[in-house]
Formats: structure tokens, C-alpha cells, sequence
């Protein structure tokens, strides 16, 4: 009885060191890389774009790739995903792929039947 209550012991003191390295100052620069994003975002959309700077056709694939950095530091630290193991974050990223794949396959296709259309 006693190995197993120190084998379960050793198991949560490793899964709290995982997690250690979330310290007040990590979770600090993280918000702060996120705040940064965020008001990049406002600038192209609020600035940028209405004085004619960059076009809305660019400032789209900007958004898209700054969002998904957001998600990017929101799952790997808020969400813990990047102290998991490896088969649990491909198990969580390679259906998401191939989701995000699909839809963009789909909003293709329905062009293609749109312009058909006209």
C-alpha cells in the first residue's frame, strides 16, 4: 500500500514540475506577448486600413496569422498543452489540421459554384 500511495506521490511532484515553470513572471510575459498582438491588430484594423496604408485583401491573411499566434500562446500556456505529451498534443493538433484543411477545400469549392452560378 505504501509503494503505491509514493509511486502516486512521485507522480503528482513530476506533473507539478511541469507545471513550475508557469511562474508569475512567464504568465507576465506571456500576457504581455499577447497584449502586443492584440494591439498590432487594432493598429492595422483601426489606422492601417482606413487610410488606405495596406488593403483589406492584406491586412486579412495578417489577422489570420496573428490570431492564430494568439491561439497559439493561449492553448500552449493557459491551457497547459505545452507541458502535455507529445501523443496527446499531436491526438489534439492533426484532427484540427485537417479541419482547418476542409474548410478551406469547402470555402473553395463553394467559389467555384458561385462563379458557376453568374
Amino acid at each position: 500500500m505504501s509503494a503505491q500511495h509514493t509511486e502516486a506521490h512521485a507522480h503528482n511532484e513530476h506533473g507539478h514540475e511541469e507545471h513550475a515553470s508557469m511562474s508569475r513572471g512567464k504568465i507576465w510575459q506571456v500576457f504581455f506577448i499577447l497584449l502586443g498582438i492584440t494591439v498590432i491588430e487594432f493598429f492595422i484594423a483601426l489606422y492601417m486600413v482606413p487610410k488606405d496604408i495596406i488593403s483589406i485583401s492584406v491586412a486579412n491573411p495578417i489577422y489570420i496569422i496573428l490570431t492564430l499566434a494568439k491561439a497559439f500562446y493561449i492553448v500552449a500556456y493557459f491551457m497547459h498543452l505545452k507541458f502535455e505529451k507529445v501523443g496527446l498534443i499531436y491526438s489534439l493538433v492533426v484532427p484540427i489540421l485537417f479541419i482547418i484543411g476542409l474548410i478551406l477545400v469547402l470555402t473553395n469549392e463553394s467559389h467555384h459554384w458561385i462563379d458557376l452560378i453568374r
